[in-house]
C-alpha cells in the first residue's frame, strides 16, 4: 500500500518487552517504515494523552509525505483519542482512588457499576472487566465537577471525519485462543523469560504500566520458584485468553460501525483489506 505503520499499542510502546508483547520483528520493521514501536524504558508511564501528543504530529508528518499512515494495534482508548477525541480530565488524586479501590472490592463490579452510572452515565462506555477505568471514573466522579460525558462533548478529535477508515480483525475466536497458547509457547522458547528477568533486575515500581503487560507476573513466578516453567506459562496463556475476550467486547461496542476481518489465512485477510480500502 505504500504505507507506514503507527503503532497504537500500549505496550509495544516499551523497548524492554519485544518478544512478550510481539512487536514486529527487525525484518517486519524493515519491510515499511514503522514508527512508535520500542520507543519508550520500561520505567516511564505512558498514558493516552501521551501518545495522542506523540502521533498527531507524526500522522501530520507522513500525510505531508503524500503517503497512508497504517494505525495498528489492540489499545482500543487509543483509537477513541484519535477518532473521537480525548476528554481533559483532573489530575490524579491517590486519596479518592484508594477510596474508589476499596468500595470496588466491597461492592464487586456490577453493583460498583450501578452506582456510578448514578453519578456518571459515562460508565455505560467502559468495558465490563475493565477496573482501572471504572475506579478512576469513580474518583473524578466522587470530586464534583463535569462529568465525562460533558468534558467528551467538548473535545474534538485529532482525525478529521472523512479522513481514515477503519477495520477491525477478528477471527473466530476458538481458532485465536489457540494461536495466542501457541504464540507464548513460542515466545518462551524464543527468550521471554530472560527478558522478563532482565526487567525484573532493574527493580522497577509494579504500578508501572510495563510491568502489567500480560505474561511479565506469570513468568516472573517461575523466575522466583513460585511456579514451574510450565504452570508459569499456562497461567501467562489464560491470562491472554482473558485480554483477548475483553479487546473484543470493547472493540464490539465500541467500534460496531467498523467492518471486520474474519478470516485466518494472511492472503485472504488481505484480500479483505484491500477491498475495504477499494484498492483492490
Amino acid at each position: 500500500m505504500g504505507g507506514e505503520v503507527v503503532n497504537a499499542d500500549s505496550m509495544q510502546l516499551y523497548r524492554d518487552l519485544r518478544l512478550l508483547t510481539a512487536r514486529p520483528s527487525p525484518a517486519e520493521e524493515a519491510a515499511a517504515p514503522h514508527h512508535l514501536f520500542g520507543i519508550a524504558d520500561a520505567g516511564e508511564a505512558w498514558s493516552v494523552g501521551r501518545w495522542l501528543r506523540a502521533v498527531s504530529p507524526l500522522l501530520a508528518e507522513i500525510g505531508a509525505r503524500g503517503r497512508p499512515a497504517i494505525v495498528v494495534g489492540g489499545t482500543g482508548l487509543y483509537f477513541t483519542a484519535l477518532t473521537r477525541g480525548l476528554a481533559d480530565a483532573p489530575a490524579a488524586d491517590p486519596a479518592a482512588r484508594r477510596a474508589a479501590e476499596q468500595l470496588f472490592e466491597t461492592l464487586g463490579e456490577a453493583e460498583f457499576r450501578r452506582r456510578l452510572m448514578a453519578a456518571d452515565e459515562g460508565a455505560a462506555s467502559i468495558a465490563p472487566g475493565d477496573r482501572q477505568r471504572l475506579t478512576r471514573l469513580h474518583e473524578v466522579a466522587a470530586r464534583g465537577g463535569e462529568t465525562s460525558s460533558v468534558r467528551r462533548s467538548k473535545t474534538r478529535p485529532a482525525l478529521a471525519p472523512g479522513t481514515w477508515a477503519g477495520v477491525v480483525l477478528e477471527p473466530p475466536r476458538a481458532a485465536l485462543y489457540a494461536r495466542c497458547d501457541a504464540r507464548l509457547a513460542a515466545m518462551v522458547e524464543a527468550g521471554a523469560l530472560e527478558e522478563v528477568r532482565a526487567l525484573l533486575a532493574r527493580g522497577l515500581s509494579p504500578s508501572l504500566p510495563a510491568m502489567k503487560a500480560v505474561g511479565v507476573r506469570e513468568l516472573a513466578e517461575a523466575l522466583t520458584d513460585r511456579a514451574t516453567l510450565a504452570e508459569a506459562l499456562a497461567r501467562a496463556q489464560q491470562s491472554t485468553r482473558r485480554f483477548v475476550k475483553r479487546q473484543l467486547t470493547w472493540f464490539r461496542n465500541q467500534t460496531p460501525g467498523w467492518p471486520r476481518i474474519v478470516d485466518l489465512d494472511a492472503e485472504a485477510q488481505w484480500r479483505d483489506l484491500a477491498r475495504m480500502a477499494r484498492l483492490a
